[in-house]
């Protein structure tokens, strides 16, 4: 391996990392939003849970999607992702 090839390496795993925490920031600004939500809703006697606004949402995210994620894949995501964030508020 050349030192030009660790360099591209390592350059790239810091990209990364630093989309990562981009991502992990996100993610947590994603939770406390709908953890504030969730208190309005309580508070108000809205349901938590809205399919027909979650359908909706997700087919939005695919419409916009412009890949490489596939539609599949980003489906799968929102859904691991809203189950988590439902666990989490």
């Amino acid at each position: 391996m050349t030192s030009t090839a660790d360099s591209f390496v390592n350059t790239t795993r810091e990209e990364i990392a630093a989309l990562d925490v981009r991502l992990l920031a996100t993610i947590n600004s994603r939770i406390r939003k709908v953890a504030e939500l969730h208190r309005y809703k309580e508070e108000h006697g809205i349901a938590f849970v809205d399919p027909n606004r979650e359908a909706q949402m997700l087919d939005d995210r695919v419409r916009e999607n412009g890949g490489p994620l596939s539609d599949e894949g980003l489906r799968r995501f929102y859904a691991e992702l809203l189950a988590l964030i439902k666990r989490e508020v």
